[in-house]
Parts: C-alpha cells; sequence; structure tokens
C-alpha cells in the first residue's frame, strides 16, 4: 500500500493531473471517479489507483484486475476533486485522424474549436456533441488540453467515444474542409443569417471560438456561412457550450428529417 505523498507514483500522477506537458510527454491523462472508470476499454488502462476504503467495498468491480492501493490520505492528497471516490486510472491516448471523422452512414459534422479556453465548455462541447451525433472535434493549438481533468469530467465519457484531434492551423483545415465539399459555419455576433437557416444536412463543420474574443479573423476568413443565434431582452451572447449545443441540435433536428 501505498502511504506516503512522496511516493514515485503519487508523483506522477500530480504532474498528470497538472501539468499539460506531462501528459503529452507520456502520451497518458488520468480518469478519475467510477462511473468513467467503467467506461475505459481495458486495452488503453495504463494503471489503476484505488483508496483503501474504496478496495475493501469494492471488490466486485476490482475482481480481476491490476491495481495497487493507496492510503485514504494519499488518495485525498492526489486526487483533483473535492470528494474523491476513490478510484483513478492512467489512461492512454487515443490517436485519431480526420478520416476517423468520416462515418459511413451519415454526412459528417465536425465541430471545429478555435482557442477555447475553459475545460469545463470543451468537456460540455464533447459531450453535447455525442448526443446530437458529431462525428468528431478539431481544436487549434491554443485551445485548452482535452485532457485537463475538469475536460475529461465533463465529457462524462464522452472523451473515450468521439474522435477528436489537434491541428496547428485551424483555418487551412477548414479550407481543406471545404474542398472535400464541406459547408464550413462561424458563429459570428453582426452576421445576418440566423442559425437555423443553414442547411447541415449536407458535410458541415462548425466554428466555436474563445469566451471571450469569439473567432480568429482567419477562423471567420474561412468560413462560407457565417450564422447569429437570435436572443431576447438585453443578452448580448451565449456561452460558447450553449451557442455549440444550439447549433449542434439543430443539424440533429435537420438530419432527422432526412
Amino acid at each position: 500500500m501505498i502511504t506516503s505523498n512522496d511516493n514515485a507514483a503519487v508523483k506522477h500522477l500530480s504532474l498528470l493531473l497538472k501539468k499539460t506537458k506531462a501528459r503529452k510527454e507520456s502520451g497518458t491523462y488520468i480518469v478519475e471517479g467510477i462511473r468513467m472508470f467503467r467506461e475505459v476499454p481495458e486495452d488503453i488502462i495504463e494503471k489503476i489507483y484505488v483508496s483503501e476504503s474504496f478496495a475493501e467495498k469494492n471488490s466486485d468491480t476490482l475482481s480481476g484486475r491490476d491495481y495497487e492501493i493507496m492510503s485514504d490520505k494519499v488518495f485525498s492528497h492526489v486526487s483533483d476533486t473535492v470528494t474523491p471516490q476513490g478510484i483513478m486510472a492512467v489512461v492512454k491516448m487515443k490517436k485519431h485522424t480526420l478520416e476517423d471523422m468520416f462515418p459511413k452512414n451519415e454526412e459528417p459534422f465536425i465541430v471545429l474549436i478555435d482557442g477555447l479556453q475553459d475545460p469545463g465548455n470543451l468537456g460540455t462541447i464533447i459531450r453535447c456533441g455525442e448526443a446530437a451525433g458529431i462525428s468528431g472535434v478539431i481544436m487549434s493549438r491554443d485551445t485548452v488540453d482535452i485532457y485537463n481533468p475538469k475536460t475529461v469530467r465533463s465529457t462524462m465519457g464522452s472523451l473515450l467515444r468521439v474522435p477528436h484531434m489537434i491541428t496547428d492551423d485551424i483555418a487551412a483545415l477548414a479550407e481543406d474542409l471545404k474542398k472535400r465539399g464541406f459547408t464550413v459555419v462561424a458563429t459570428e455576433l453582426g452576421a445576418e443569417k440566423n442559425y437555423d437557416e443553414v442547411d447541415y444536412r449536407k458535410p458541415t463543420a462548425i466554428f466555436i471560438g474563445n469566451e471571450g474574443n469569439g473567432l480568429s479573423k482567419e477562423a471567420l476568413d474561412a468560413a462560407n456561412e457565417r450564422i447569429i443565434i437570435p436572443m431576447c431582452g438585453k443578452v448580448e451572447s451565449l456561452n460558447a457550450a450553449i451557442a455549440a449545443s444550439v447549433c449542434m441540435y439543430e443539424a440533429r433536428r435537420q438530419r432527422r428529417n432526412v
């Protein structure tokens, strides 16, 4: 049993939870909590850690598994949550390509993330995106790390199922998608077309920008459709994840009737 915060494994877990660089270098990240743990395919789990009290109460969950026990105090020290559930796993990152985002039974619908900084927003977009049937998420290099613990938790397991990748030039990638027959849509406060006036039944990619600054000029220029979500009252803009959800579900509504 691990009983010291100075243990090498504890220090490694702390780095994976806190440092993007450590995650990138190791090609792994942390999944914490029983619900998400149960959704992780066994072949991408590198190591399992549990608290002493979790091990005592959850022998069925751990049966046949290779795991290491920590004292409850040490587990609470390393955990990224206020109320630790007592189980975490080191998980290997999946490698996805653009071709993984072209489903065989439906036209592709890809979300392009340009400079989003809030981990909860990114996780919510991925989770809602899976529910709305998107085929993938592509992020600019300056977007918050998708393997940030808060992002991972916010996806509620969708991270494990939605293809995702990072690109060094998201505007250039959007141009490539247009050459492949995609409609590239950008949300913009000054746009004249409403979000539900675009035909999302065709191959579509939609840009979602930074919470404070919106989309970069390069992203806006790469779009061939600019849309706005009309609002009542004195509201000037919507949370990035909410705006993305509105558009994704409009696409699902249209595609349901195909």
